[in-house]
């Protein structure tokens, strides 16, 4: 599995790109906004991209998804179903803050917690994580997290916007992501990579 991390929008969020390299079938995570640089690898690499996914709808991580859409026409949106409202909502995602217009997304797919998909010979496990936003969510492949904003390095994501829960938030992390092997290496949506197990033991907000 290649995982590449290409900062994307106005803000800087993590976009990855993931091939699965027997299969050179591959997806993309939270495209903030369009990256040439990205567009060059994925073409390098010959990637075929099957799906486009969202961790959440804030305007950062969604900025980038109808420039992939019309690159790669194949591709689909995948979101969770409890994000559907905010996904639509400009208002809500807070697009036109973010990206400087108003964004509305209607994913082709749309997962539940615990769901899987296989892309390639990667499979894909879907963790329901609310808390940052109502249908935030993080993907697991293998011992590899992206976790959006749900999980950063001895952080979490903030719970003030709208539709925001602490509550929620400290639940989903202590429930679905700490119950990980201590080894699980976490992608978050901003800042650098950690791992569980070191959350585990110096995050100061859990």
């Amino acid at each position: 599995m290649q995982i590449n991390c290409i900062p994307s929008g106005a803000l800087g969020v993590n976009t990855y790109y993931v091939r699965d390299e027997n299969t050179n079938k591959g997806f993309i995570v939270d495209p903030g906004g369009f990256s040439p640089n990205m567009e060059n690898l994925i073409k390098k690499d010959r990637c075929d991209i099957e799906y486009i996914i969202l961790t959440h709808g804030h305007g950062d991580h969604i900025g980038g998804v109808k420039d992939y859409l019309s690159l790669f026409p194949k591709a689909k949106l995948v979101a969770c179903i409890h994000e559907k409202e905010f996904l639509a909502n400009p208002r809500l995602n807070m697009s036109r803050d973010c990206c400087g217009m108003d964004i509305g997304l209607d994913a082709d797919v749309w997962v539940n917690d615990n769901d899987t998909m296989n892309i390639g010979e990667m499979e894909l496990k879907f963790l329901y994580t609310p808390g940052h936003t109502p249908g935030g969510m993080c993907i697991l492949v293998e011992n590899i997290l992206f976790s959006g904003d749900t999980l950063f390095q001895q952080s979490i994501g903030r719970t003030d916007f709208q539709g925001g829960s602490f509550p929620q938030l400290k639940n989903a992390i202590h429930t679905k992501l700490f119950t990980l092997p201590d080894d699980t290496i976490v992608y978050p949506g901003h800042m650098g990579s950690t791992s569980i197990g070191f959350e585990k033991r110096n995050n100061p907000f859990v």
